[in-house]
């Protein structure tokens, strides 16, 4: 067999192709296409394993060892204003154990080539952020003898003072109100107490009135030659409504938030790229098919599992290795009850035995008839 089909016959079709595709379109010679060949084979090589090898073992300690080397810097700013981004070891135990909410979302936000400059970014990032009567508002106060709460606002446009007050009205219509220019005036019953006063003042301040639920401390960065909006906050499917922004390129560190809205594949993506971040920032360069390895376990079943006993972990067929990892005493007498047997088929319930793991030469029966001379 020839040296060309030989790599012909080594090589899958797909990468074939695209080596065929290339040689195209930049015009290579016979020599040069097989130069690229050999070259793109000699990489394959090395990014494929030998049968049995227990590369999820491998893949486990090359992200766990270098995990424990991270310093225990815990946040971040984001850009020059005050958002922050939870960082080295925490930030890997939040997406490892895939914790429903981290302990501060980020969305990542891009914006479409027409809205992708600097004044018209920050005129998105205006619209986006959350604001509540009391962003709206100058004075506040309580007349206790007449059980009225006085708000004044500030200076604003004739339409925008009309549109507070229809959202004032409609939200708490229960309520006797009085609009006099900038002043708003709400009027309790003769018998409520101070209580009750605080407690509508805290509604009213708390009351939305424009942008996006919970999207707070927005700003606006340059970022190769792109204007992108950093923002906390968890309303992201509301976010993609938004024509400027870019739905194929924003994102949250949410993860949850992107499998709801955009699906696990999405959701796989982010955790991948989340993983990587936080490598990247404490200097720490792990080949990038162990991350994947990880996620796609993470990701397999359609559903984010974390890597735990109510995850990865915990779905493990093999009483044992269910056992050796964390409630040891519950799992085994749960398997006694239920009368569940153990294969002995993975690594770890053979180790607990003092048995050959089938991994490596140890998964291969070989069976050799000897010359009896």
């Amino acid at each position: 067999m020839s040296e060309k089909s030989q790599m012909d016959y080594e090589l899958p079709q797909k990468i074939l192709k695209d080596i065929n595709d290339i040689a195209k379109t930049k015009k290579l010679s016979a020599s040069q296409k097989n130069k690229l060949k050999q070259l793109v084979k000699k990489e394959y090589e090395k990014s494929s394993f030998e049968p049995g090898e227990a590369f999820g073992i491998i893949a486990a300690q090359s992200i766990s060892e270098p995990a424990t080397q991270m310093t225990m810097r815990t946040y971040h700013f984001v850009g020059t204003a005050g958002i922050q981004v939870t960082l080295g070891l925490p930030r890997l135990i939040e997406i490892f154990d895939a914790k429903k909410e981290p302990s501060r979302v980020v969305m990542t936000l891009y914006l479409t080539k027409k809205f992708n400059t600097k004044e018209k970014s920050e005129k998105v990032a205006q619209e986006i952020t959350e604001k509540k009567l009391r962003h709206y508002m100058e004075t506040i106060s309580l007349d206790l003898a007449g059980k009225k709460i006085k708000l004044k606002l500030k200076k604003l446009k004739k339409t925008e003072t009309k549109d507070i007050m229809e959202i004032v009205k409609k939200k708490f219509k229960n309520y006797k109100m009085k609009h006099l220019k900038d002043t708003i005036s709400v009027s309790l019953k003769k018998d409520s107490s101070v209580r009750d006063l605080q407690k509508l003042k805290k509604k009213l301040l708390e009351l939305h009135i424009a942008g996006i639920p919970t999207v707070k401390n927005v700003i606006v960065i340059k970022q190769d030659n792109n204007w992108i909006i950093k923002a906390s906050g968890l309303n992201f499917k509301e976010i993609l409504k938004f024509d400027e922004i870019d739905k194929t390129k924003s994102y949250t560190n949410n993860i949850y938030e992107v499998m709801d809205v955009l699906g696990i594949e999405a959701a796989r993506n982010v955790i991948m790229r989340e993983i990587k971040y936080t490598l990247d920032q404490q200097g720490l360069d792990i080949d990038g098919r162990y991350i994947k390895l990880v996620t796609d376990m993470m990701t397999f079943t359609g559903m984010i599992k974390p890597i735990g006993r109510y995850g990865v972990a915990g779905m493990k067929s093999s009483v044992l290795v269910r056992a050796g990892f964390e409630e040891t005493i519950k799992h085994l007498i749960k398997a006694s009850i239920i009368n569940e047997t153990n294969d002995f088929t993975s690594l770890f319930d053979n180790v607990m035995v003092n048995q050959q793991i089938p991994a490596g030469t140890g998964m291969f029966e070989l069976i050799a008839r000897m010359d009896e001379k």
